[in-house]
């Protein structure tokens, strides 16, 4: 690999070399890959992408599946089916980084759909970045879809690092007796990018729980839109908190909706959208920091 994958590889899954299984995306096409006596990944027929398969009573694996664009013009798009075995435990560390130093557009489009099955545990991390200084666009659209049975737990994390102009993320998922669904979103955006986030969560079993957590910082003449919808239709509870600091020009809309089809289900949204507040701003700078300094602090400390 060139000196410039390394770099975009480091920056979306924080490491250099990989434990476990990956498999490893360039410009559209596979370039590495590694499978395990616990996971196996296996290229499709007929479609762009990959089937993962982790066996059932796996304990504390770990595979990787990276995509990276070097090439001006490159439009990729890739189906991902994940089969997670009962009371299998993984982490899968997924996300994108495009380099565009030309003008034509470069863009990814991931369809990840995951089926887990009876006490199944997943925690899953997808990091998109955005570098280069060509007037070409870098574009990332990523669609997960989550099936749920009895017993399971989801965990994800998505971050939107930088450098990303326009990005429309779809999370969908269906819910069973008994499973819990945490998703933690953090975006920061600038000059004139775009981010639109859609979340649908369906709590079909008895006990079934969500909490949906999404902290962004909107700055110049960015925009960014949230989009949330929990239908509860049982015994079930669902949580969702959107937080935004706005900037300079920016602009941010927050549209949740919560749909209680069940007398026993409970369902919360809290929005809350504004600047960042003076007093935190003075206190800092009593403390020798300048204003920029200061408010950089605030931003990191919000998005950590």
């Amino acid at each position: 690999m060139e000196t410039i994958d390394k770099e975009l590889l480091k920056k979306i899954t924080d490491s250099e070399e990989y434990k476990g299984a990956y498999n490893i995306r360039k410009n559209g096409k596979g370039i590495e890959r590694k499978i395990t006596e616990n996971i196996n990944i296996v290229t499709k027929e007929g479609n762009q992408g990959i089937d993962i398969f982790v066996k059932a009573n796996t304990k504390f694996d770990i595979v990787h599946i990276p995509v990276i664009i070097t090439q001006s013009g490159v439009k990729d798009v890739v189906y991902n089916d994940f089969y997670i075995g009962e009371n299998a435990h993984v982490d899968i560390i997924a996300g994108c980084g495009i380099h565009n130093d030309e003008c034509n557009d470069s863009e990814h489009n991931g369809i990840h759909r995951f089926f887990l099955e009876k006490g199944a545990k997943v925690k899953y991390i997808e990091k998109h970045y955005g570098q280069g200084v060509g007037k070409g666009k870098r574009l990332l659209n990523p669609m997960t879809q989550i099936e749920m049975k009895s017993g399971s737990n989801f965990e994800m994390e998505t971050v939107q690092i930088k450098g990303v102009d326009s990005t429309i993320r779809t999370t969908k998922a269906l819910l069973m007796e008994n499973t819990n669904l945490v998703i933690s979103e953090k975006i920061m955006t600038h000059d004139k990018q775009y981010a639109k986030t859609v979340f649908e969560v369906k709590l079909n079993g008895e006990n079934a729980s969500t909490h949906v957590t999404s902290r962004s910082v909107a700055t110049e003449q960015s925009e960014q839109q949230f989009e949330s919808k929990v239908i509860g239709d049982s015994k079930c509870f669902g949580h969702v908190e959107c937080d935004a600091i706005i900037k300079d020009g920016a602009k941010v809309i927050a549209i949740p909706q919560i749909i209680a089809n069940n007398v026993e289900a409970n369902l919360i949204h809290e929005a809350a959208i504004g600047k960042i507040a003076g007093e935190q701003l003075t206190k800092l700078m009593t403390l020798g920091l300048t204003e920029k300094e200061a408010e950089q602090e605030i931003i990191n400390g919000f998005l950590k």
